[in-house]
């Protein structure tokens, strides 16, 4: 985690900037849901787009309706409209990882170029509920190097988000020469291969409107 005093701004990780978040991602994972169930209806049964989609819209409602105002508090809010909308694997998966990185913001004051706190926290609740491993063709396979390239990066956010959006991107894409060894694609063995991990694109979907929320409270 980079330190406070680096920091090139200090425009603040709070709860009004987490809601934007939320709303952002909302609003891009309604438009790519056609996409992610097509993708997902090669390797799993069709529904991740939905399921996201569904998810987010869930956690926006709940945002709205809550007078809650600390980030620590929007993150438990979130992972609990998330899980009680989505039954699927992947409910558990972004509740848990939501609830630890509610956690790591419990009782602190922190500054946009601590984002990592925020993509630590997913990936290690993401891989304790799922027992995954980077390399298993999963969402942990994004979620993971983006944390790992926000604890690398310098102190502009700026380029920090745009080092971790391209980072996403990349891992996701990555996924395609992968063979799934998780979650119900798991069963479909090596006819895995070739095929673009749907987990894995909507966590890059995800984490690009985490990095242009970041991008835009410092523009």
């Amino acid at each position: 985690m980079l330190s406070v005093l680096h920091c090139k701004t200090m425009q603040q990780l709070d709860a009004p900037f987490l809601i934007d978040f939320f709303h952002l991602a909302g609003l891009r994972l309604d438009e790519a849901r056609e996409m992610l169930c097509v993708l997902d209806g090669a390797i799993g049964d069709g529904d991740h787009g939905s399921s996201m989609a569904g998810g987010f819209a869930a956690i926006n409602d709940a945002l709205r309706l809550s007078a809650q105002a600390d980030p620590a508090s929007v993150m438990r809010i979130a992972a609990q409209a998330f899980l009680a909308e989505v039954g699927a694997t992947v409910g558990p998966l972004y509740a848990t990882g939501l609830l630890e990185a509610g956690k790591r913001l419990q009782g602190k004051r922190l500054q946009l170029c601590e984002l990592d706190l925020v993509l630590s926290g997913i990936a290690d609740g993401i891989r304790r509920r799922g027992q995954a491993d980077p390399g298993d063709k999963t969402m942990l396979d994004v979620w993971h190097s983006a944390a790992l390239s926000a604890q690398r990066a310098g102190p502009d956010i700026a380029e920090l988000a745009q080092a971790v959006d391209a980072t996403a991107r990349q891992a996701a894409d990555s996924t395609r020469g992968m063979m799934a060894a998780r979650g119900r694609a798991a069963r479909l063995q090596e006819r895995t291969i070739g095929h673009l991990d749907p987990g894995a694109a909507s966590a890059a979907i995800v984490i690009g409107a985490l990095c242009d929320a970041a991008k835009a409270r410092v523009a």
